[in-house]
Formats: structure tokens, C-alpha cells, sequence
């Protein structure tokens, strides 16, 4: 019985080599989603990575259901998690790629429409987001960027 907890049924390099390759995945897949599914998740994209969650657990543990295997995945984690956030830290290049960059949505009033259609945002979302920071008239509105994280941040005519 205690065998289960305490050795590995699967290569400890094994379970290394399985916990990087499907966090960077799911991290991949997860950026690639856009930073407005990240900001404002609905109940149906909640779910979803519930689910991926759930779904990548076999892939990453490769079977092994040991308390050393699922240890090691979750130390293997936490420092993928450490080390990402340095390199943000450290690197533009980095941060663009794994926290994205901000997007000018409105600028003196006027709706950037090629930026709005790239965040996979349509006129109605954004009109939702600009009324929950009180915003109810484009022309009170200086500029409203969507930022990296999937907050909307905007600043009001002069």
C-alpha cells in the first residue's frame, strides 16, 4: 500500500519532461486564445479550462499516481511558473510573448475597428465594457485600451 506513495511508477525525468511540455502547452493555447477570453472569462470559457485541466492530467503524469509522482509535477510546475515570470521580468521579448501587449481600441473618441476584429471583440462587447467603467458616450472618451491581463483601461476626454 505504501509503495503507491512513495516510488515512482513512471521515469522521474519522465514525469519532468510530460509536466513541461503540457504546461507549455496549455500556456500556448491559452495565449493564443486572446487576452479578452483571459480578462472576462465567461461561464462556458470557465469551464473549458476546467476541463483542459482535467484532460491534460493523464498526459502530464503519464499513469502515475504515486504521492512522489504528483509532487515532482507539481514542483516541476511551480518553477516553470517561477521561471516564466522572471524571463517577463528580465525580457520584452518575453512578456510580449507569454503576457501580450496592450491594444488601442478607441482613440479620441473614434472605435479602432482593425484592433477591435484582431482581439476577436465585437462593438456591442466593447460598449458592455466601457458602460462597467462608466463610459456611455464615445466622445467622452480620450482613449480605451485593452490591456495585456484582459482589463479595459480608459482614460476621458479633456
Amino acid at each position: 500500500m505504501w509503495q503507491n506513495f512513495t516510488s515512482f511508477s513512471v521515469d522521474p525525468f519522465n514525469l519532468v519532461f510530460r509536466s513541461i511540455i503540457v504546461y507549455l502547452s496549455v500556456l500556448i493555447l491559452l495565449r493564443l486564445s486572446g487576452k479578452r477570453q483571459m480578462g472576462q472569462m465567461s461561464a462556458t470559457e470557465f469551464v473549458a479550462v476546467l476541463l483542459i485541466s482535467n484532460a491534460v492530467q493523464n498526459a502530464m503524469n503519464g499513469g502515475d499516481v504515486s504521492l512522489a509522482g504528483g509532487l515532482l509535477s507539481a514542483v516541476v510546475l511551480i518553477i516553470l511558473s517561477a521561471l516564466i515570470s522572471y524571463l517577463t521580468y528580465k525580457s520584452k521579448f518575453f512578456s510580449s510573448m507569454f503576457e501580450g501587449t496592450p491594444t488601442l481600441l478607441i482613440h479620441q473618441g473614434k472605435i479602432i475597428y482593425k484592433n477591435l476584429h484582431s482581439e476577436r471583440m465585437n462593438e456591442s462587447e466593447l460598449h458592455i465594457l466601457l458602460r462597467k467603467q462608466g463610459m456611455h458616450n464615445l466622445n467622452e472618451i480620450k482613449t480605451a485600451i485593452l490591456e495585456a491581463d484582459g482589463t479595459l483601461s480608459v482614460t476621458k476626454a479633456d
